[in-house]
């Protein structure tokens, strides 16, 4: 019996261990449950980054047509990779409002400067305490908050080409 027991037991830890790897290993990374989905946006009132021209965003912004949120940092690389797609995104007439995430204002004009700004309002989260409701996990994440304040899709890490036809699908569906 002990000798049963000694080859079982490591045989269905292996099993057990087997079995949540292969769960994992079949689930998008990019797609994280998030709390707000189906939700109004959280209250929050961030001024502007500090030097720059752009009015700084609150909840009240968020309401009265379809547009994306966009958390970004000058620290984030994967931000920089993002831009040209929230940049097209912007061009394409949606409005893009941001969150600039723990970040120091002078590296935000200059990033700003240096890589376009396609935001219509920008409020400053220095502290972060705004992306905590928002349920950040890290930088860049992006929000499509329909008319009226609520949260309606969350798409988490840098927005890449092949992410556009998902986010203008969502887009679409919500105008059409």
């Amino acid at each position: 019996m002990r000798r049963t027991l000694f080859f079982l037991i490591p045989a269905v830890v292996f099993v057990v261990i087997g079995v949540f790897l292969g769960l994992g290993l079949t689930r998008d990374p990019q797609v994280l449950p998030s709390a707000l989905l189906d939700e109004p946006v959280p209250a929050f009132d961030l001024a502007a980054i500090e030097g720059h021209d752009k009015p700084g965003l609150a909840t009240s912004d968020l309401k009265g047509e379809l547009m994306l949120v966009n958390i970004f940092a000058s620290w984030c690389l994967p931000c920089q990779v993002e831009h040209p797609q929230i940049t097209e995104l912007a061009e394409e007439g949606i409005k893009v409002q941001a969150i600039n995430y723990k970040d120091k204002p002078e590296d935000a004009r200059q990033w700003l400067d240096a890589l376009g700004d396609p935001f219509t309002r920008i409020g400053a989260d220095p502290e972060g305490r705004a992306g905590i409701d928002w349920g950040v996990y890290g930088v860049p994440e992006t929000f499509v908050v329909d008319a009226d304040g609520t949260i309606v899709y969350k798409h988490v890490g840098p927005i890449q080409e092949r992410d556009l036809p998902k986010l203008r699908s969502v887009i679409e569906g919500l105008n059409g």
